[in-house]
């Protein structure tokens, strides 16, 4: 079984889908076997890693609401880019149809429909990253349940940095009643850092007291690379300018701390 890591902040708009796929991505790299699930109804991270939906896609929607055992594996797809290392990730991908499943919060057990339906089906994969959308409600509670660790996303700004707490707390409070008493949150992540302004600069401060030991290094620069090649759906790879290696950089020391400050399982 692969480690499965949930990647979540309670507010939208912080960076976490891309934070999520470049670190798989760097993880592939070093060559990791990554299976990314996408749990954001929004669909952003299928379009990102080059994937088009077709006629009759099996996507999480469709796992989630199969409710068997294993059932994942048959949602599970090649991403679009051509990178050798691209042969390395997988996406289960999900679109706006994921958004029903939340209409299934107060059934016994729905919860733990991800969870069964992983079973089995990561087994060949060393990671399992999955994509929580902006909130704490059931398709995050999908996730999390599933998963052996999360780590928090967050920008340089007091609203995100709200956010990510107030995930880190519903998990030290809540992840009994998801039947995950042992999940745990294992690293916070700074994004968009803009270190010439100096309320940035204030907030990784306060980002860094709040999270203390759990901040992770490096803290992701604010470069517009990463927005090109998101909206292009190209592999960091394709980026280009002066910034590219920066860019590459510093996804690639994430790896790194990835590697040394998860959980073993």
């Amino acid at each position: 079984m692969a480690r499965r890591t949930a990647i979540l902040n309670n507010k939208g708009g912080v960076g976490k889908t891309a934070t999520g796929m470049r670190l798989a991505e760097a993880l592939a790299r070093k060559g990791r076997r990554v299976l990314y699930v996408e749990g954001d109804p929004q669909g952003n991270a299928m379009r990102r890693f080059a994937l088009r939906w077709f006629e009759g896609m099996r996507g999480t929607n469709e796992a989630v609401q199969a409710d068997q055992v294993g059932v994942v594996r048959q949602s599970i797809h090649r991403i679009g880019w051509q990178e050798d290392y691209a042969d390395r990730i997988r996406i289960v991908p999900a679109w706006l149809e994921l958004d029903d499943r939340t209409a299934e919060a107060g059934i016994p057990g729905s919860h733990l429909r991800l969870v069964k339906g992983l079973q089995g089906a990561d087994d060949d994969f060393d990671e399992t990253i999955l994509d929580c959308p902006p909130s704490l409600s059931h398709l995050t509670q999908l996730a999390l349940a599933a998963s052996h660790q999360a780590i928090v996303v967050t920008e340089a700004e007091q609203d995100s940095i709200r956010g990510a707490r107030r995930a880190m707390e519903y998990i030290a409070q809540k992840a009994y009643a998801l039947h995950n008493e042992d999940l745990k949150v294992t690293g916070a992540v700074m994004t968009r850092m803009d270190a010439t302004r100096s309320v940035d600069r204030a907030q990784l401060a306060s980002a860094r007291e709040i999270f203390g030991d759990l901040m992770w290094e490096p803290v992701i620069p604010r470069l517009n690379v990463y927005k090109e090649i998101d909206t292009n759906g190209q592999p960091i790879t394709k980026a280009t300018g002066e910034k590219a290696g920066i860019a590459r950089a510093s996804f690639e020391l994430l790896a790194d701390t990835f590697e040394k400050r998860s959980l073993t399982v």
